[in-house]
């Protein structure tokens, strides 16, 4: 009898952690690699989050705090849902947690029976399926195209929903694609979902200020008032404050999701870091000015990237709205051989031979949901992403 829980079975480890992870021990061991697997700001933290957060431990901030977050920083959030989205909370509607991760994590583990399905858009972030399968639940791809811009359909998303569906997540800007809903867009998903009572909405806002080309984010409960008493919006400051490893996530939703959550959450981590939480404060309530400021270098970068990955053989990288990813297919290198003699069979033996001979490191689509392709984050120094396409062309050149 094994000693480790059958749920190992149903759970893969993250692929983008794997590649990270890869391509740093390499990096340890004196290869020059380019990591383009992390999905995190290479900018620091702005100076007045991180000055919160000292004056929080120079003023003994650093005690237990209510499971759910400081008061402080659910009227912070709820402002922000306000001013942001024109979403109203009260802070019995509202939790933090330690990232976006934990949040959904908690909101799946609250509600999931087993054989409850759960609609995902693919391509998707590697944690959807694996924390539904986590909770005993059956995920529901629904694959999402690039000549459809990685986007679901009103059509498709009626076809999917079954009288077992509990959940859809949605994820806009999307990680791994960078796509980006138009409110005309999410408009038809919304109005499917209103005919489906029984369908509850998570939105996984994460990436909601990194958007590019005067494109105008909207969230589900704001295009669709009936869709509030049964919409988890998911949010954080991980991205857009450039604040990864400070680990806050937050959500507003039902009250009766939220308890639930938050009573799970007490039984796991309690509270988030308390000086954490003071940080976020600040980064919510505090000057948002450096947010534009970032994204033209993004947009720089994304620019960068679609240019010299459309120059590389075999490869199509369309242009995306929001986040800082792109999802390019590399189905024109399929079939040919690298200069090692492998094959290339599907796009994990691409990013594999990538990595070995040309020491670029990015994550293979299949781990999304959708291949052949692979993502790049370009959330790193413009110099090392121009080093790193240049790389690409030439190993998709040397390809036969």
């Amino acid at each position: 009898m094994s000693f480790l829980s059958a749920a190992l079975d149903r759970v893969k480890p993250s692929a983008t952690i794997a590649v990270t992870d890869k391509a740093r021990a390499l990096k340890a061991a004196g290869r020059n690699v380019i990591g383009l697997g992390a999905g995190e700001p290479d900018f620091d933290t702005p100076a007045n989050i991180k000055l919160a957060a000292i004056h929080a431990i120079e003023a003994g901030k650093t005690k237990y705090t209510d499971v759910g977050g400081i008061p402080e920083l659910k009227e912070a959030i709820i402002a922000k849902f306000e001013r942001e989205n024109g979403l109203s909370y009260k802070p019995n509607q509202v939790i933090v947690g330690t990232g976006g991760k934990q949040v959904l994590y908690n909101a799946l583990m609250a509600t999931i029976n087993p054989g409850d399905e759960v609609i995902i858009p693919a391509p998707y972030w590697v944690s959807y399926p694996e924390m539904v399968a986590l909770a005993g639940g059956e995920s529901v791809p629904v694959v999402c195209t690039a000549e459809r811009g990685f986007k679901l359909s009103a059509e498709d998303l009626e076809k999917a929903i079954t009288p077992k569906t509990k959940w859809i997540i949605l994820n806009s800007p999307s990680n791994p694609t960078g796509a980006a809903y138009t409110r005309a867009e999410l408009k038809a998903i919304t109005d499917v979902l209103v005919k489906h009572p029984h369908v509850w909405v998570m939105t996984d806002d994460m990436y909601e200020h990194l958007v590019y080309d005067d494109f105008a984010f909207t969230t589900p409960a704001q295009i669709e008032p009936k869709l509030y008493d049964r919409t988890l919006t998911v949010n954080g400051v991980s991205k857009a404050y450039c604040m990864t490893g400070w680990r806050i996530g937050y959500a507003g939703g039902p009250a009766q999701l939220i308890k639930a959550m938050a009573t799970i959450q007490s039984q796991s981590t309690s509270n988030p870091s308390s000086i954490s939480q003071w940080a976020a404060v600040e980064a919510l309530n505090g000057p948002q000015d450096f947010i534009p400021v970032n994204n033209k270098v993004f947009k720089e970068r994304r620019d960068l990237v679609v240019s010299m990955l459309n120059q590389a053989t075999g490869i199509d990288c369309p242009r995306p709205e929001g986040a800082f990813y792109v999802y390019p297919s590399c189905a024109g290198t399929i079939g040919k051989t690298s200069p090692s003699g492998k094959v290339i069979e599907n796009d994990e033996d691409f990013v594999t031979e990538l990595l070995e001979s040309e020491g670029v490191a990015v994550v293979h689509g299949s781990a999304f949901g959708l291949g052949p392709a692979f993502r790049i984050s370009y959330a790193t120094k413009t110099s090392d992403l121009e080093d790193a396409c240049k790389r690409i062309q030439r190993f998709c050149g040397n390809l036969r």
